[in-house]
C-alpha cells in the first residue's frame, strides 16, 4: 500500500507562533492548513501554502468550529447549514491561496472537537459532506465511524487516518486533547509502523485495538512534533507514497 504523511500546520496567529512548520516540512507529504477559525490569519495561511509548495508538499484544508479562543477543542451546537456554510466559508479561504499559487486543494479534514463530533455524529457528518461535495476532494477521517459510513453512502473518497501522537481509548476511540504533549518518537515510529503493516496498536488501558492507517497524522503543536515527524518518515518510507 502506499500512503501519506500529513500534518496540522499553520496554525500561528499574528505575532503569536504555534509549532515548527519549517521544521517540520520535508517529513511530512501532506498539509491540512488551518482556515482561520481556529488559528492562522490570511497572512499565515499564504505563508504555509508557499512554504508547501516549495517543499512539494500536497495542501488540504483544516476547517474547525468558530472557536479561536478555545483552539476549535470545544464542542459547540451549531444548525447543519450553519455548519455547512462554516466550512464553505473557510475552504474557499484556503482555496483561494492554492490557485494563487498554481496548486490544487488535496481534501478537506475537520479540525479538532469538529472531527470528533462527525465521527459520532451523523448530522454533523452530513453537513460536513454537504460542503465537501462543492469541492469534490476526499475527506480524511477516523475508520468505522459515521463519517466514513456518510462519505462511503455518498461515493465520496474517504481516507482513514491513523494519529502518530495521540492516544487511542479501549473502545478505539480517538483521544482529543486540549493540549498536546510530547511523545517519545521512537515509540511513535513503532507504533505507526505497526498500525500500517498489522492494522492494531496499543489502547492507552493496553488492550489491541484495530485500527487503519491510509494517512498518518503528526501535530505541529505537539512540543517534539519535528523529532516525531522524522522518527515516523524514517520508520514508514518504504510505504510513502510517491508526490
Amino acid at each position: 500500500m502506499a500512503l501519506d504523511i500529513n500534518c496540522d500546520m499553520g496554525e500561528s496567529f499574528g505575532l503569536y507562533k504555534m509549532g515548527d512548520d519549517e521544521g517540520i516540512m520535508p517529513f511530512i507529504t501532506v498539509a491540512n492548513v488551518a482556515c482561520g477559525f481556529h488559528a492562522s490569519d490570511p497572512t499565515v495561511m499564504r505563508q504555509t501554502v508557499r512554504l508547501a509548495k516549495a517543499n512539494g508538499v500536497r495542501v488540504g484544508a483544516h476547517p474547525s468550529l468558530p472557536d479561536l479562543q478555545g483552539f476549535g477543542r470545544r464542542e459547540m451546537k451549531m444548525r447543519p447549514d450553519e455548519l455547512t456554510a462554516c466550512i464553505l466559508y473557510q475552504v474557499g479561504a484556503l482555496k483561494a491561496f492554492l490557485d494563487a499559487e498554481g496548486m490544487a486543494l488535496n481534501h478537506i479534514k475537520p479540525h479538532g472537537s469538529l472531527y470528533g463530533m462527525a465521527a459520532r455524529d451523523k448530522a454533523v457528518a452530513e453537513a460536513i459532506c454537504d460542503a465537501v461535495a462543492v469541492y469534490g476532494v476526499p475527506v480524511y477521517g477516523l475508520a468505522g465511524t459515521q463519517q466514513e459510513d456518510v462519505c462511503r453512502a455518498r461515493g465520496m473518497t474517504f481516507l482513514a487516518e491513523y494519529f502518530a501522537d495521540l492516544g487511542y481509548d479501549k473502545d478505539g476511540g480517538l483521544i482529543i486533547t486540549r493540549e498536546h504533549e510530547a511523545v517519545d518518537p521512537a515509540d511513535s515510529a513503532a507504533r505507526c509502523l505497526r498500525a500500517v503493516q498489522e492494522g492494531r496498536v496499543a489502547s492507552v488501558e493496553g488492550n489491541d485495538i484495530p485500527v487503519r492507517a491510509e494517512t498518518v497524522c503528526v501535530h505541529s503543536d505537539t512540543p517534539n512534533a519535528v523529532e516525531v515527524a522524522q522518527a515516523v518518515r524514517g520508520a514508514l518510507q518504504p510505504f510513502i507514497k510517491a508526490a
